[in-house]
């Protein structure tokens, strides 16, 4: 039998046991936020791991947010959300430990997916919408047979379209419900720290730099090669926007994007002002940086979520993904320009192209610069 929803004032203490990746992260937080409207006097705790807690350090629904190192084990995690006090829990991923660090705090109702096999250690499961549509991973011969089909050319043929409701953030949205939240979807919405907006104004100022807008480029992508819009096409679209607009450029990325960003800054040639970052930031100073950008040009990873969280604009090459189901902000935002690559085998949604990334290839350097034009005259109100 399905449990009642939670009758307002009934929690005092919502324990929220976030996820473990960063795009994952900022979708989750239309859920909270309709979880704080629910429950205004409550408090509310985020459990994350030790990488994703700037994240919430500033973030208006949420109270304190507790973090757990890499290795430390569930017996200790649970020790510590014992000590919470909290009277239920919210727990957002899909895995058995997630759900086995609620059991074992001993929070008294404990909410999330029914799934096997964790479904003895939550009290209220909650089960997927009737027809939903998930990700599918495409098999390499199947790959390999639509791409060979006659009509299917380079570049050609129509990719798989999914319905919006299959969005990930409803998923969330849907497990907030149970508790009696409102269910309408709201654009994610992140804070960046003042402190760190202030820091990395200093940081990114340029020497007698005029006016020209400031342009942030991620080529990196942590998922896999399959989702990177080439790196010299990067490169072609940043130069044609320098000299249309004078933009200076802000590379972004993580540890193992370094080679990359440089790789991506060699190719913009000389007198054109960029600065790399990638590597270089905490996630408070990404989140920063990304904030003080007029538009973003990115691939579909953790920083475009990020940013479109923080309000800024994006023009994001799909390809081996789809933003039906896991595109930044709000589905169907007009701030953003999501470029579809058309393949006949997209989306297929794996870590390595087997053939010749042809649907990220379909996307030209002219489109991304006519999208990025188009969003930053959108935007500030300035004409291409």
């Amino acid at each position: 039998m399905k449990p009642a929803p939670m009758e307002r004032g009934e929690v005092r203490h919502l324990l929220i046991r976030g996820v473990n990746w960063l795009g994952d992260a900022v979708m989750t937080t239309p859920a909270i936020l309709r979880l704080r409207e629910r429950f205004p006097k409550a408090r509310i705790t985020l459990l994350c791991p030790e990488k994703l807690r700037d994240l919430w350090t500033s973030h208006p629904a949420v109270d304190a947010a507790l973090s757990f190192a890499p290795g430390e084990g569930v017996l200790a995690v649970a020790r510590r959300l014992r000590e919470t006090g909290a009277d239920a829990a919210v727990v957002f991923p899909n895995s058995f430990r997630s759900a086995l660090e609620v059991w074992a705090a001993g929070i008294p109702r404990r909410v999330g997916s029914g799934r096997f096999p964790r479904t003895c250690l939550l009290t209220d499961r909650v089960a997927e919408d009737p027809g939903i549509v998930r990700m599918r991973k495409r098999t390499e011969p199947e790959v390999r047979r639509l791409v060979a089909a006659p009509s299917a050319g380079e570049g050609s043929g129509s990719r798989t379209a999914y319905p919006a409701t299959s969005h990930q953030l409803h998923h969330y949205l849907r497990l907030a419900a149970h508790l009696g939240a409102d269910r309408g979807p709201l654009p994610p919405r992140l804070q960046a720290a003042p402190d760190a907006i202030r820091a990395m104004a200093a940081r990114l100022a340029e020497p007698g730099a005029i006016g020209g807008p400031l342009i942030g480029l991620n080529a990196g992508a942590e998922y896999g090669p399959a989702k990177r819009w080439p790196v010299e096409r990067f490169a072609d679209a940043a130069r044609s926007l320098a000299a249309r607009t004078g933009a200076r450029f802000v590379i972004f990325g993580g540890k193992a994007d370094i080679p990359l960003a440089h790789d991506l800054a060699g190719r913009l040639g000389g007198g054109i002002p960029r600065t790399i970052l990638a590597g270089q930031t905490t996630l408070a100073e990404l989140m920063a940086g990304l904030s003080r950008c007029r538009a973003l040009i990115t691939n579909d990873t953790g920083p475009m979520h990020l940013a479109a969280a923080l309000g800024v604009p994006l023009v994001v090459p799909f390809g081996s993904t789809s933003p039906e189901l896991t595109g930044p902000g709000l589905p169907g935002d007009p701030r953003h320009r999501l470029l579809l690559g058309q393949a006949p085998c997209a989306p297929c949604f794996l870590r390595t192209c087997p053939v010749d990334f042809r649907c990220l290839r379909s996307i030209s350097p002219e489109a991304v610069v006519a999208a990025t034009l188009e969003v930053m005259s959108t935007d500030t109100g300035v004409a291409p």
